[in-house]
């Protein structure tokens, strides 16, 4: 449940006429707008383009759909809210990294409003990732781009530990379809957890695809805690001031449902970074 996370608000898209003409009309009118958050990454050395809606490719299940609009963030962060939440069954040795968490804080637009050290007591938390779940639905809808941080071990007191975990596909279906990017950074648990490699193995793959199938990033040190967090929350920052909030149409399949889109792009040393599916709603 959301309690057993700390959590830090930074405020801050009839008659058939056998024509192809008409079947175009009708596609386009069948076609649902939807929006995600893109990240422009550049291969190591070369220089961060702006880009525009004509730059940026979209296929929804290997079919190239239409852009259109793409605005940047970097230069309104106002259209952004972000959320970082510390797992409670975080070790309390997460204290030597708040330094790093305030100055991040301070580097948004808005003020910080607390921080506290997790209560570090091995199997308080609920399931990060049913947390998660309670916050997204419990975040109202606003059009604007979401983003949250969250510092777990990743490990599943719930579910425990193996491949299929139904809480984290429950977590991603929830982040796709509110489109919601989350950013994870290890750290290890409390207790007896904090030490079980195989435990300590699951949490990190169930870190590592949250980011992926989100459009975000997952941050790690082996299995070890990381000795700073400042490289990683530098490399957060930066990818948010290459974010751009894209809006295609997608077809769909006539009900509400998932679909699996990619991203590409022509601009060379240049990857665009989204989730890996979308929400289309019925039509």
């Amino acid at each position: 449940m959301l309690r057993t996370l700390s959590a830090l608000f930074v405020l801050p898209a009839a008659i058939l006429i056998a024509s192809s003409a008409s079947a175009r009309d009708r596609e386009a009118s069948a076609a649902a707008p939807v929006k995600i958050v893109v990240t422009v990454e550049v291969h190591k050395g070369a220089a961060v383009p702006q880009i525009t809606a004509e730059d940026v490719m979209v296929y929804e299940n290997n079919h190239r759909q239409q852009v259109t609009n793409l605005a940047p963030l970097r230069n309104d962060r106002g259209g952004l809210q972000l959320w970082l939440l510390i797992d409670d069954g975080t070790d309390t040795a997460l204290g030597s990294q708040l330094d790093d968490l305030r100055k991040f804080v301070k580097d948004q637009p808005s003020s910080t409003k607390s921080f506290r050290l997790p209560l570090g007591t091995p199997g308080i938390s609920a399931s990060p990732y049913l947390s998660l779940i309670d916050l997204i639905h419990r975040w109202p809808a606003t059009g604007l781009a979401r983003e949250v941080v969250l510092i777990s071990s990743g490990i599943d007191p719930i579910y425990g530990s193996g491949p299929a975990n139904p809480y984290l596909s429950r977590t991603i279906d929830a982040a796709q379809r509110a489109g919601v990017v989350v950013y994870s950074i290890y750290f290890g648990s409390a207790g007896h957890a904090g030490h079980s490699y195989w435990q300590i193995n699951w949490g990190q793959n169930y870190l590592s695809q949250l980011g992926d199938e989100t459009g975000g990033e997952f941050y790690w040190q082996g299995a070890s805690n990381p000795v700073s967090f400042a490289p990683y929350l530098s490399e957060i920052g930066e990818r948010m001031k290459n974010q751009y909030l894209l809006t295609f149409e997608a077809a769909g399949e006539g009900k509400a449902g998932f679909q699996s889109i990619k991203l590409k792009t022509e601009i060379p040393h240049v990857t665009l970074v989204g989730p890996s599916k979308v929400y289309v709603p019925a039509r």
